[in-house]
């Protein structure tokens, strides 16, 4: 549904209509999208809460994750160094666009009591985050087989130089935006 020729042949144009840009070039589109779990407050108990992390990320990206280490021991927090604290992946190609049509059909509805995704979360570059506090919204996510639910956290990379070209990027692909004050006027 979502791929590199559904932005170059209906979204680019209308894109540049909106934007007036001179050449196809100057229009944003997306970069890339990671996607990373922060598990360092649950390693403690169980140690295969890493590679359970992982495999559910692996299941939900359709992309084997990077275990991410600690660099240094901190004793307050009980980390060691080289003990796991995340999990990250990072999609590009037609992955990406595969995670960001599900993001947008799939998971965005089953979130609970969603509304919408805040207008507030660009990063002034073009950028967008998303933070989910359950992993189980995505559909290849048992929750029978679950241990532990971690969130995740979804930073979206786009070409845009600022946040106003990146929202008419993400409303041509028909992202779900909550509805605040300023958007009903």
């Amino acid at each position: 549904m979502y791929s590199k020729e559904q932005y170059t042949s209906k979204i680019a144009p209308e894109l540049q209509k909106v934007l007036k840009a001179k050449t196809v070039t100057a229009l944003p589109r997306l970069k890339k999208v990671t996607i990373n779990a922060g598990i360092g407050s649950m390693v403690s108990g169980n140690k295969n809460i890493a590679t359970e992390a992982a495999e559910n990320i692996a299941l939900i990206t359709g992309q084997k994750p990077v275990i991410r280490k600690a660099k240094k021991a901190i004793s307050n927090f009980k980390l060691r160094e080289n003990m796991p604290v995340g999990v990250s992946v990072t999609l590009r190609g037609q992955a990406m666009y595969d995670f960001f049509g599900k993001l947008i059909d799939i998971v965005g509805p089953r979130i609970r009591d969603f509304r919408g995704f805040s207008m507030k979360s660009f990063d002034g570059k073009g950028n967008y985050s998303i933070g989910i506090k359950e992993h189980t919204v995505f559909p290849e996510i048992n929750p029978d087989d679950i241990v532990a639910v971690h969130g995740l956290q979804i930073n979206i990379e786009t070409t845009a130089t600022n946040d106003a070209d990146a929202v008419e990027l993400f409303k041509l692909y028909k992202f779900p935006f909550r509805e605040t004050t300023e958007t009903k006027k």
